[in-house]
Parts: structure tokens; C-alpha cells; sequence
């Protein structure tokens, strides 16, 4: 339907558009275009449909002349166009005997690779009366309904709409891309006295990269043949041109300098390069649209998937000084470094002041290169928690922990002195399970037994850089940024660097592809379970349900990072995901921690993708009340109220200024309680239901692993909490080949959209040192918010506190 209505709109301009050659007219141009403006390439960088610039992918320069038979410098007759992405400009001088005329346009272009729209302004200087030239505006339109159409079409009048001109250009591509292109294209015209080809057919073939033949048949049965010689950022153009009698006439030369292009010449001509991979600083999962050179989890594995495809890069060298990072980010960047390995690719990673994360990170290298001042701590792993209890007595503030289920033990801290025998039971667990895969990839990678790295951990634990380079736990000493090099004392020379933004992947042309590719919306669920913290639940909705809608989205991949908190806003996004199921794929890639609230987000996805080390489950709910025992009275402070109704001053109590939390001025009544342990029983069989029903078990079966258990990502795919072991590219992947996307045509759209600049950024803070990572008292803050809540909580303080960066 919206093919056919664009037709009968283009249609419809057409009959009303005619011409009296006012203005340098369509078929002028034949003799510089090879082919109609959209069968190939960007035409004459919008200087023949402006809306063709939407698909210019960088800075492009094209110098063309078309000189008489057997007058290679002559120019009497030259075009210069310049390209930029959405913009150009361009400029054609033409002369005869004694006349000359300057023609200029600019153009500007909007909309996407399916739909765009161009808009013109051209004016000439010189001889304007003898070459008839008038200032124009055009509007120029491309729809590329599928890879396998282009429609385009260009109006053009004078300024003063004396004269008009319609050109419609249709191009078909047989096999979906660039091999071979068909092309026709026609000028609408109410009175055709001129003698010009009102229309033209003919074909682009690009058998080989950058090499392309085209052949152009006018009906005035002039011939075009020409041949266009990409060699990367430069290019070479020649088009023969032929009479009706089809003798030769003339040549039309043309060179480019700029965008870089499809060629042979990385073909024919192979090199061994390095590639630097800088990852100092955090590494976060999304970032401001401008200004923000932060480095993500997402652009990181597309650059190693680049690196790992790129034919002329033998290996690359990784800085870590300064990484701020997860540990299970750590490993799926990892597992995608043992991708390349396996490719052949030569690894080099950089260490300074390392621990057993960081070293199990580095452990996948070739060769470990440590900073001669260095320190490497391999201590094992441990998992801890704060107790408060004592605290709030000696403050006067009661605490009741409402635990129904024996691991749900998110609230021990303010309960307990020490962990429970079932807190202690989970994490001891966990911490194996961190142990085990660590010991398991280091010791394969650098070829150690598993007794000698028990005894490394156990027994020796810190290492200077001469001792590990000694003990063969690394190759060799060097800085990174004095010597960012391969250094000559390993087994590698130096070698030569090229930057990431050279590579081909990042830099290819967009018009092998015509339309939009199909997309795959990775929408990121981080932080608490909370309407407007946190994920952000009343907006992150809207995402989930404009990726449904969305028609170019076939697959939808939800990245889970969360502890969990309120049961609500967890619900809310698994609901609107729910309706997604059955319609597109749904997967789900869990990161750190995706437990409690965070696995509720998680229940309905087609597929489970979790890391080793990812902590999940947690199915259970916990609740607990702060109140005041004595501190309202020995700070000073009374409160008072009137009230109607038995249980009305339930939760009323003072408020501690500044910090905006109020602490309750009682505890709950045996009538009270009574009713939230009825609460929260009931909500837990609703969670162990709608698990159930997620992944096709019985209530009973979930109840098994479910009391509010964490598990490691491991342990989850053994007991069917977790289907696949991988990362966020794995999850991508699954979703690819579930909803029938092949190969690599498709594009990821990610959700939320980030707002275009961090405005924080640029507003001083004199006390940015003491707020900017005081997460623990947002986590007191958040508790105190739910205070008396039901809440799907996991019990990892330490992970709830690690800031989840966007």
C-alpha cells in the first residue's frame, strides 16, 4: 500500500511538472552520470537527486570533464561535486566559442535509507542569456522499498516557475546487492522540442570489488560505456560515448578522492597490521549521543568482531591501566578475544596493577605484557556483607525482618550480626563457582596445573612484575604508553599500528545495501527494579512496546542487569515483554546480576542467555520495617497527628533532614504482620506461576530452586533457569537466526535512547568527590523508600552497590 500510493504521488507531480529549458535540464547530464541518479553509488552527489545523499557514508570529492575527441586536457566542459552525508554541493562549467556558464547547486537531504527526501537550490553565473539559465529549486525523493528496488524521483522548476522539468529513475537488483543493477529512467516534458534522450536503460555490473562496468541506451540510440576503477579512498572513472550510428565520439574522465570504497587492492595486496584497543576508564552499556567518549560493552565486541574479520590485521594489543569494568563483562570480552585467538589473531594485553579478575581477563593473551612497576594480586575470590544490626540499636532504631523463605536473605543486614547458615551455604557457592572458572581458563591458557595454581593463590598470592615475569605468569616488562608496541624482547618485532575507525568494517560504503537493514532492538534493563529509577520502569515500557510495534525490528534482545527491588515495576516490563513472545523473538542476555526482580524481568524470554559468573535467581520475595525505637526521642525530635481509621498511622514517623527518609514511629501490630506474611507468600506463588509458565515447569519444580536461591550462570543452565552460556553478542545472535536474518544483513537499534549530552558534566560540583560514588546511601535510601514494600531483592549488597553505568 505505501509502495502504491508513493507511485501515484509521483505520478501525479509528474503530469503537472513540464519543461522549457530554463536551467541545466536531466539530460545535460548524461555524459557525466553512467547511470540513472539511483542505480549506482550517490549519482552526482545530489547534484542530480539531493536526496541521494542520505546513503553518503563520509566526505567525498568527484572532479569530472568530458572533452571533444582526442583533447584529453581540454576543459571546456567540468563538473566538481562534493559529498558529505545529507549534504553537497556542486559545480559544472560549460563553454561554447566565446560564451561560459557556471551552474551551482546545493543540496540537503533527510529520512532514512528506505525513505528520504531532498531539497535543491541552483544558480549560474556567466552568459546566462545565451545558455537560458534561471535560479532553481528541486525536490528530489528515493524510496527503496527492499534491497532489491530503488524508485527515485526529481522535480525541478525555476524560481520564478516558468519552467519545470519531472525525472522518474527505477532500478532493480536482481540478486539483492551491487553485482548487477538494471536501471530506466524517463523525463517528463510537455513540449519536447529538444533533441535530448528523454529517457535511457541500462545496467551496472560490479562483478569484482570496486570494479564496475555500466552501459547506458538512450532512445535517440546514443550508447554509454563505462568503467569505474575503485582503489580505496581514491577512484578512477572513464565513459566511452557512442552516436546513434554507434561510432565513438568522446570519453568523459572522471577522478574521486575521499570516502573510502569497496576495492581489490586488500585483496591483492596483503599486510600484517596491529590494532591498539585502548580500555582505560569504565566500560558502560550506553552513552550520550555527543560529546561522551566513553567505550561501551556493545561498540567493544563490534570493533573485536571488525578486527576479527579484517584480513590485513594479524593481531592487536589491549591496554588495561585503569579498566573500570564488571567481572562478568570481564568475561565475555574474553570470550570473544579466544574468538579471535582461534581465527589466528595475535593477542597482546597490558596489565599494571592487576588482581585475579583482571589477570583472568589477560590470561586469554598470547603474550601478558605487565608494566615494570606493576603489582599482580591473585587472591582468590570472597563474598562478604556488612552487618548493621548493632548500629541501629546503639542509634535507636528497630528493624523486623519479614523472611519467609530460607535463602531470601536480602534484609540480614540489618537483622543479623553474622550471615544465616542458608546466606552462608548460597554465596560459599558462588564463590566456588568464580574459583573453578577462573582456575579452569587460566590454567588452560598459560598451561598450569590446577595444584600449582591452587598454590599460587594460596601460598604466594602478590607478585611483583619481576617475580611473575620470572614465575612465567607473564612474558614480558613494558609501559604502555612509552612502549605501546609488541616490545623487541618478546617473540614478536615491532610491528605496525593502525587505529581502530581505518578499519574496512567502519568505513564500507552503505550502498551495497538499499533500504533499511532489518533490526534487532537490544533494550537494556538496568540498575533496581523501580517506576522511575533505577530501569525507570514507566519509561522503559514505552521502549518495549515501540520495539514491538516497530516493524522493522524482527528480534528483540533484553539486557538484564539488575538485583531486582520493586515487584511492581518488574511486572510492568515483563508484562509488555510477554505480549512480544510468540510475535518476535524474545532473548534474554543476563549480565552481572540479573536475580529476584531482575530474573522476574527475565521469565518470559524465548531464550536465557547468561556468563558463567552471572548471578541469577533469587525467586523470592522479602519485606522488613525500620522503626523508631528510641532515636526520634535522644536526637530531640516529636511528632504528633490525628488520624481516622485503626491502622492510619502506619508508617507515619519523623523525617531525618536532609537525607528525606522518614523512619516510622512503631512496628507492626500481630494483625499487621499477620497480613504482609499473607502478602508475600502470595506474591511468591505468583512469581514460582509465572516462572513456571516462562520456562514450562511446574510450580512445584520452580519451588525447588526457587526460596529466594542466587546461583551462578552456571548452576542456572544446569537446573533450567538459564538455556545458553554466553554474553550479550550471543544473545544477539540467537535472536539473529531465530528470526531468519542471514548473514550480516542487519543493524542493532539500542533502547533507551540516550539523551544527546550530559549536562551534569558540565555543571561544577565542589563536592563531586564526596557524592559521586555514595551509592551505599542511595541503596539505604531506596530501602527506605520501600520501607514496609514486599520487594524481589537479591541478597548481594556488594553487587547492588556497584554502580551500574549506562
Amino acid at each position: 500500500m505505501r509502495m502504491k500510493s508513493t507511485l501515484l504521488g509521483i505520478f501525479f507531480l509528474s503530469t503537472i511538472l513540464f519543461a522549457q529549458s530554463g536551467f541545466q535540464s536531466y539530460s545535460e547530464l548524461s555524459n557525466f552520470n553512467r547511470t540513472s541518479p539511483g542505480a549506482m553509488k550517490f549519482g552526482l552527489y545530489g547534484y542530480d537527486n539531493p536526496a541521494l545523499l542520505t546513503y553518503l557514508h563520509d566526505i567525498d570529492l568527484y572532479f569530472t570533464w568530458s572533452p571533444p575527441r582526442g583533447e584529453f586536457s581540454n576543459l571546456n566542459n567540468w563538473g566538481l561535486f562534493a559529498g558529505f552525508p545529507n549534504f553537497g554541493f556542486g559545480i559544472m562549467e560549460q563553454k561554447i566559442g566565446n560564451s561560459k556558464i557556471n551552474d551551482y547547486r546545493i543540496s540537503s537531504s533527510f529520512g532514512n535509507k528506505s525513505m528520504s527526501l531532498g531539497f535543491q537550490y541552483g544558480w549560474s553565473n556567466g552568459d546566462k542569456n545565451f545558455f537560458n539559465r534561471s535560479n532553481i529549486l528541486s525536490l528530489g525523493t528515493l524510496f527503496r522499498p527492499s534491497k532489491m528496488l530503488s524508485f527515485g524521483f526529481v522535480g525541478t522548476s525555476t524560481t520564478n516557475f516558468r519552467d519545470q522539468e519531472a525525472v522518474i529513475d527505477f532500478a532493480v537488483r536482481p540478486f539483492s546487492n551491487e553485482w548487477l543493477t538494471v536501471f530506466a529512467d524517463y523525463v517528463f516534458k510537455r513540449n519536447n522540442a529538444s533533441n535530448k534522450a528523454p529517457w535511457s536503460v541500462g545496467a551496472a555490473v560490479e562483478a569484482l570489488p570496486g570494479v564496475r562496468v555500466t552501459a547506458r541506451y538512450f532512445d535517440s540510440k546514443f550508447l554509454n560505456v563505462g568503467l569505474d576503477l575503485s582503489l580505496g579512498n581514491l577512484g578512477l572513472t572513464t565513459q566511452a560515448h557512442y552516436n546513434q550510428d554507434q561510432k565513438y565520439v568522446s570519453n568523459t574522465y572522471g577522478i574521486r578522492l575521499g570516502a573510502y570504497d569497496r576495492n581489490l587492492l586488500t585483496t591483492l595486496f596483503k599486510s600484517e597490521d596491529y590494532v591498539k584497543v585502548d580500555l582505560n576508564g569504565s566500560i558502560k552499556y550506553q552513552k550520550y549521543q555527543l560529546f561522551d567518549n566513553s567505550k561501551t560493552l556493545y561498540s567493544i565486541l563490534e570493533q573485536l568482531d571488525a578486527i576479527k574479520d579484517e584480513k590485513n590485521i594479524k593481531g592487536l594489543s589491549i591496554n588495561t591501566s585503569g579498566i573500570k569494568i564488571s567481572r562478568e563483562m570481564l568475561w565475555e570480552i574474553r570470550a570473544k578475544l579466544q574468538e579471535l585467538k582461534n581465527h589466528g589473531k595475535e593477542i597482546y594485553i597490558y596489565i599494571d596493577n592487576a588482581n585475579i579478575d583482571l589477570y583472568h581477563f589477560a590470561s586469554v593473551a598470547d603474550k601478558i605484557i605487565m608494566d615494570p612497576i606493576g603489582l599482580l594480586q591473585l587472591e582468590g575470590y570472597r563474598m562478604g556483607r556488612t552487618f548493621y544490626k548493632g548500629t541501629l540499636e546503639k542509634l535507636g532504631v528497630g528493624y523486623d525482618e519479614w523472611r519467609f523463605f530460607e535463602y531470601k536473605s536480602a534484609m540480614e543486614s540489618f537483622s543479623r550480626e553474622k550471615m544465616s547458615e542458608k546466606d552462608r551455604e548460597q554465596r560459599k557457592k558462588l564463590v566456588d563457582d568464580f574459583y573453578e572458572l577462573a582456575r579452569k581458563e587460566i590454567s588452560s591458557s598459560r598451561n598450569i596445573s590446577f595444584e600449582d595454581f591452587d598454590n599460587i593463590v594460596n601460598n604466594e598470592v602478590i607478585f611483583t612484575s619481576q617475580e611473575a615475569l620470572k614465575k612465567g605468569l607473564v612474558d614480558s616488562l613494558a609501559r604502555w604508553y612509552v612502549e605501546p608496541d609488541p616490545p623487541k624482547d618478546s617473540e614478536v618485532e615491532k610491528k605496525k599500528f593502525v587505529s581502530i575507525s581505518s578499519l574496512e568494517a567502519f568505513n564500507l560504503p552503505k550502498d551495497n545495501y538499499w533500504g533499511e537493514k532489518p533490526a534487532i532492538a537490544v533494550i537494556y534493563a538496568l540498575g533496581v527494579c523501580a517506576m522511575d529509577e533505577g530501569i525507570s520502569a514507566r519509561r522503559l515500557v514505552k521502549d518495549v512496546e515501540a520495539a514491538s510495534k516497530k516493524s522493522q525490528v524482527k528480534a528483540v534482545v533484553l539486557r538484564v542487569d539488575s538485583p531486582g527491588g520493586d515487584a511492581l515495576a518488574s511486572d510492568v516490563i515483563a508484562e509488555a515483554l510477554k505480549k512480544i513472545k510468540g510475535k518476535k523473538p524474545l532473548i534474554i542476555s543476563q549480565g552481572s546480576v540479573a536475580a529476584s526482580g531482575g530474573y522476574w524481568l527475565s521469565m518470559y524470554g524465548d531464550t536465557i542467555v547468561a556468563a558463567p559468573n552471572t548471578i541469577t535467581g533469587s525467586i523470592g520475595v522479602i519485606g522488613g520495617w525500620f522503626y523508631n525505637k528510641s532515636l526520634k526521642e535522644e536526637i530531640g525530635f516529636s511528632t504528633d497527628y490525628v488520624k481516622r481509621g485503626e491502622h492510619a498511622d502506619l508508617g507515619y514517623g519523623m523525617t531525618i533532614p536532609f537525607l528525606n527518609m522518614s523512619i516510622p514511629d512503631r512496628n507492626l501490630t500481630e494483625l499487621e504482620r499477620s497480613k504482609v506474611e499473607v502478602l508475600l507468600k502470595d506474591m511468591y506463588d505468583k512469581f514460582l506461576v509465572k516462572v513456571g509458565n516462562g520456562r514450562n515447569k511446574s510450580k512445584e519444580d520452580i519451588d525447588k530452586i526457587a526460596q529466594g536461591r542466587v546461583w551462578s550462570g552456571n548452576d542456572g543452565l544446569n537446573i533450567g533457569l538459564v538455556d545458553v552460556l554466553g554474553g550479550l553478542e550471543t544473545a544477539i545472535l540467537i535472536a539473529k537466526d531465530k528470526a531468519g536474518i542471514k548473514g550480516n544483513d542487519y543493524q542493532i537499534l539500542q533502547y533507551p535512547k540516550m539523551p544527546l549530552i550530559d549536562f551534569s558534566s558540565l555543571i561544577p560540583n565542589p563536592f563531586f568527590e564526596m557524592t559521586e560514588q555514595n551509592t551505599s546511601l542511595e541503596v539505604l535510601k531506596f530501602r527506605m523508600r520501600n520501607n514496609g514494600k514486599p520487594l524481589l531483592m537479591a541478597p548481594l549488597d556488594e553487587f547492588i552497590e556497584e554502580t551500574i553505568e549506562r
